[in-house]
């Protein structure tokens, strides 16, 4: 699928990650310590379930707003690829990167989903064993196809 056609298309999806690149950092979330949730107390990306019939980018946008007060462009997405969903592998969900600024991450306003927000190196983000594995993979391909 073309970018345009993943962020823009109605079809049947999951939910929407997106790792959000500023200065070759990466906006990493805390999941919240709570034993009923998957991946308690790890980092992982900003995104979410979707919601009705929306596409990807609604679906996203929704997500980076409510949990960051940032609103997302369609104009910072730069790669996206569909996976298995990590719920449910018989079911997709849609893995985007995107650019955020500077000035984006200094103006987040943190929401009521999750712990706290950092921006960490990719190196880090890729090695520590407190990120959410298939969310370092999802962006290993991403590197890779990118290089």
């Amino acid at each position: 699928l073309m970018l345009e056609d993943c962020l823009e298309e109605r079809f049947e999806f999951t939910g929407c990650k997106i790792s959000l690149i500023c200065d070759g950092q990466i906006l990493t979330i805390l999941r919240d310590d709570k034993e009923d949730i998957p991946w308690p107390n790890m980092w992982e990306l900003p995104g979410g379930g979707r919601e009705e019939d929306e596409t990807p980018f609604e679906c996203v946008a929704r997500e980076v707003y409510e949990e960051l007060n940032i609103q997302l462009s369609k104009d910072d997405v730069i790669w996206s690829r569909l996976y298995p969903s990590m719920l449910d592998e018989n079911k997709k969900s849609v893995f985007l990167v995107g650019k955020l600024t500077q000035e984006q991450f200094e103006s987040i306003i943190f929401g009521d989903e999750g712990q706290s927000y950092k921006l960490v190196s990719i190196e880090e983000f890729l090695t520590s064993d407190r990120v959410v594995p298939q969310l370092q993979g999802r962006l290993r391909d991403y590197l890779e196809e990118s290089l």
